[in-house]
């Protein structure tokens, strides 16, 4: 098969590995025309015939449409224009398969109903506009009445996903999670009366104070490393340096740790933390359980 070699369609079919029909029909659709025909009437076809048949072949593998296909044999189309444009294409196509792929991780997990389903279905497929939207409703229905405070403008930035062009699973199983999430009307109630009360606590005083959970987290930690027992005597300094600290009484303290133990909360900034690659944050339960328990024991 070389030199002036003129192969038939078996050849053909042989040398490339595609069936004899396949060969065929890339020669009738003109895409592989015959270099010429035999005296009885068979189709030959030379080296540069197979040498373009092998790269409709390869075209086909990586998922080109005939038309495109034969454009670029024609010389209508430059091979790395098209191979650009395809490129681009099966990256979309590459991130649809990945959301389809992590809604049906959770729906496996979750043994979630079809209306569950469909709704992490639609979650999933929403463009960045769309994700935009959702969260921005989310943070003005939680911040709202405070986000012209420059002081809280780092803490709405903080709780924005920002999902990536090209998100791994785990990212896209996690924004349909919070996506979820912040559509709860009832953690977003709880969330907004949470920033109402830390907003009344810093009324009047210029830049932002830690909040009562912060403090806690700080305050609790030598006492959780040094195994001191919350109702035993040894933690009522901590409860004396948190009332002082935070500036809040029995009542008003318990009240905004118990709203900081939300599991919600803590789920949404895991969520958030995965989503944007961020590392995990520590989890405030410990100190905050700690702390409720501590003010239960020494509520005189």
């Amino acid at each position: 098969m070389d030199g002036d070699t003129l192969y038939s369609i078996g050849d053909l079919a042989r040398r490339t590995g595609l069936t004899v029909k396949t060969v065929r029909f890339y020669s009738d659709a003109g895409i592989v025309p015959p270099t010429s025909r035999s005296p009885a009437g068979y189709r030959r076809y030379d080296r540069a015939a197979a040498a373009r048949l092998e790269l409709v072949r390869t075209l086909r593998d990586l998922g080109l449409d005939l038309p495109t296909i034969r454009r670029v044999v024609a010389r209508e189309s430059s091979l790395p224009e098209v191979a650009a444009a395809h490129a681009e294409a099966l990256e979309v196509h590459i991130r649809t398969l990945r959301l389809r792929q992590a809604v049906l991780r959770a729906v496996a997990r979750r043994g979630s109903t079809p209306e569950e389903m469909e709704l992490m279905h639609e979650l999933a497929k929403l463009p960045e506009a769309g994700r935009r939207h959702l969260i921005g409703d989310f943070l003005a229905a939680t911040f709202g009445g405070v986000d012209g405070d420059p002081a809280y403008a780092g803490a709405m930035v903080s709780m924005t996903p920002e999902l990536p062009d090209d998100p791994a699973p785990e990212q896209v199983e996690a924004w349909v999670e919070l996506a979820e999430l912040s559509r709860d009307p009832d953690f977003r109630a709880a969330l907004r009366r949470m920033i109402e009360r830390h907003a009344a606590d810093r009324a009047g005083e210029p830049g932002i104070r830690p909040d009562a959970a912060a403090l806690a987290r700080d305050l609790a930690a030598p006492a959780l490393a040094a195994g001191v027992d919350p109702a035993g005597p040894e933690a009522e300094p901590y409860v004396a340096a948190l009332l002082a600290a935070s500036g809040l009484d029995r009542a008003g303290l318990a009240d905004r740790l118990e709203a900081a133990c939300d599991p919600r909360r803590e789920r949404y900034l895991r969520l958030l933390a995965v989503i944007n690659g961020w590392p995990p944050p520590e989890s405030l339960a410990p100190a905050l359980t700690w702390f409720g328990r501590a003010l239960r024991a020494h509520a005189r």
